[in-house]
C-alpha cells in the first residue's frame, strides 16, 4: 500500500541511460590514468574512456527532463502515432517502471490501463514502484500492473482496444525470433483496435529489412501498418542519432 509520504514525493522514472554505466566508465579511466607511468598506451587509453564516459553523462542530460527532455518527447511520439478515441482498454508491454502507462492514463482519462512487465527476481519491488508512481500521479484508480512475459501475453485474442509498447521486443529474452514477440502483441489488440510499438525495428540481425517486416505483418491480417523512423524526428540531437542510441529506433503503427 502506497503511503501519504510516497504520495507527495516526485514519481521515479529513471533514464535511458544508466549512471553505473558512467560510474563504470569513470572508474576505468582512473585506473588507467593511475597507471599510466607504466606506459603512455594506458594514457591513451584513459583518454579514450573520459571521451566515451563524457559522451554518456551528455546523453543522460539530452534525455533527462531537466536538460533536453529528449526521452519524453519520444513517448510523445510514439504516442501521437496512436490513432486511438480514448475508450476502453489499453495495454502497455513492457511498462518499466510505468511512465508510458500514465502517459496514456493523463491523455486518456476516460479509458483503463494495464501494465505488464517481467522486471525479473525484484519484480515485487518494481510492480510496488509502478503503483507508488501512479498514486502520485493520480490515476491509480484507472492502472493496474501484472508481472508477465511480452511472449506469452496472459489474454484472450483481441482483449484490448489499444496496445503500445517501448523499447521492449529485442529485450524478451524467451523469444529468440522478435517477430514472434511483436505477432503476440499483435494478438490481444481488437479487431479494429490500434497500435504502436517502439523498438530497435530498424537493427536487421533483429528484425531483417523494415519493409520484409511491414509486408510481414500484414499478413498477419493487419488492415493499416507504417512504419516511422525515431531518429528523423526533428527534437532528435545529432549526438542521439548513433546506432546505439536513437539510431536504429523506429515506431510501428496502425490499426487492425
Amino acid at each position: 500500500m502506497v503511503t501519504k509520504k510516497e504520495m507527495s514525493e516526485t514519481p521515479t522514472y529513471g533514464n535511458w541511460v544508466a549512471k553505473k554505466i558512467i560510474y563504470l566508465l569513470g572508474l576505468i579511466s582512473l585506473v588507467f590514468f593511475g597507471l599510466s607511468f607504466l606506459s603512455p598506451v594506458l594514457v591513451i587509453l584513459a583518454i579514450v574512456f573520459l571521451f566515451i564516459c563524457s559522451y554518456f553523462i551528455y546523453a543522460w542530460y539530452l534525455f533527462a527532463p531537466q536538460g533536453g527532455n529528449v526521452q519524453n518527447q519520444i513517448h510523445d511520439l510514439l504516442l501521437a502515432q496512436l490513432q486511438w478515441n480514448g475508450e476502453g482498454q489499453t495495454l502497455d508491454i513492457g511498462c518499466g517502471n510505468a511512465a508510458l502507462t500514465i502517459r496514456l492514463a493523463h491523455k486518456y482519462p476516460h479509458a483503463r490501463f494495464m501494465g505488464i512487465d517481467y522486471w525479473g527476481n525484484k519484480w515485487e519491488f518494481s510492480k510496488h514502484i509502478c503503483e507508488k508512481n501512479a498514486q502520485i500521479e493520480g490515476v491509480q484508480d484507472r492502472v493496474t500492473f501484472e508481472k508477465a512475459s511480452a511472449s506469452a501475453l496472459p489474454f484472450p485474442d483481441g482483449s484490448f482496444d489499444a496496445v503500445v509498447s517501448n523499447l521492449v521486443f529485442h529485450e524478451v529474452r524467451d523469444a529468440k525470433d522478435k517477430k514472434k514477440v511483436l505477432h503476440e502483441a499483435l494478438r490481444v489488440v481488437k479487431n479494429g483496435g490500434t497500435f504502436a510499438f517502439q523498438d530497435l525495428f530498424l537493427m536487421k540481425c533483429l528484425y531483417g529489412d523494415i519493409d520484409d517486416l511491414l509486408k510481414t505483418i500484414r499478413s498477419w491480417g493487419i488492415n493499416q501498418v507504417e512504419f516511422i523512423p525515431t531518429r528523423d524526428a526533428t527534437f532528435i540531437p545529432r549526438a542521439l542519432k548513433l546506432p546505439f542510441m536513437v539510431g536504429t529506433m523506429g515506431i510501428i503503427a496502425g490499426k487492425k
